[in-house]
């Protein structure tokens, strides 16, 4: 089976559609979560992902924030501005489907969480340390996170926890045990500002990793007149 797998959309029409161009036909799509915020399109985007195949989609901590299910507290003055925006702007029908949504699963024999199987909603995967805290908290071969929005993997083996930057366009073979995240879609932070995704085979266990670029000034010109936060606008086109 041909699964394509994405995370932290971010409300971004024009990178998403660039995705799902990209990777034409799958069997299935697994959404690791964050549909929405800091972008300018929560709506469209929600309506484009219940559209594809045999969808798995996760709860991210910006979406569970647009329905009131988690503080805004936790988050900076210009990503609570940000939510604020989407609340008013989030359609009954938008609202209902991430309410239905959960912060982790497990699907086809793969864990799925946004952040980490330790900490679903919140926690961030960037070293191999942290990635080795966290194998104890699923039990299948493999566990897709997204949240950190940089593209990694990690490996437990005998020796330890090993982290790999995949290259785009390359083919890994997800020996047991993995966690492997895809990147972000709509608002990457790995100073290359082109939508990340990956395609998981389930038969062969293989993970490619792709880039693509899109339209980033019509993104930010539609936030701008929005009235979204200037340095949400600015990373976009840095990848940062």
């Amino acid at each position: 089976m041909r699964v394509l797998i994405l995370s932290d959309i971010h409300a971004n029409a024009d990178a998403l559609s660039t995705v799902l161009s990209s990777a034409g036909s799958v069997d299935a799509a697994w959404c690791l979560g964050d549909l929405v915020g800091y972008g300018p399109d929560p709506n469209e985007c929600i309506a484009k992902i219940k559209e594809l195949p045999n969808l798995v989609c996760l709860q991210g901590n910006h979406d569970a924030a647009a329905t009131g299910h988690l503080a805004l507290e936790g988050f900076n003055a210009e990503a609570r501005a940000s939510i604020e925006w989407l609340r008013g702007c989030l359609t009954d029908e938008s609202r209902a489907f991430l309410e239905t949504l959960e912060p982790h699963t497990v699907t086809n024999g793969v864990s799925m969480a946004h952040a980490s199987p330790r900490q679903p909603m919140l926690e961030y995967l960037l070293d191999a340390y942290s990635a080795a805290q966290n194998f104890q908290y699923f039990e299948n071969d493999f566990c897709f996170v997204g949240h950190t929005h940089v593209p990694l993997l990690f490996f437990s083996q005998d020796r330890g926890v090993t982290m790999q930057v995949p290259a785009p366009d390359t083919e890994v073979l997800l020996a047991p045990r993995c966690i492997a995240n895809p990147g972000s879609v709509g608002q990457p932070r790995d100073r290359d500002p082109r939508a990340a995704y990956a395609i998981f085979d389930t038969e062969r266990d293989t993970w490619n990793y792709a880039r693509v670029p899109y339209d980033v000034e019509a993104v930010q010109g539609r936030m701008r007149t929005a009235g979204l936060p200037d340095r949400h606008v600015a990373r976009l086109a840095g990848g940062w």
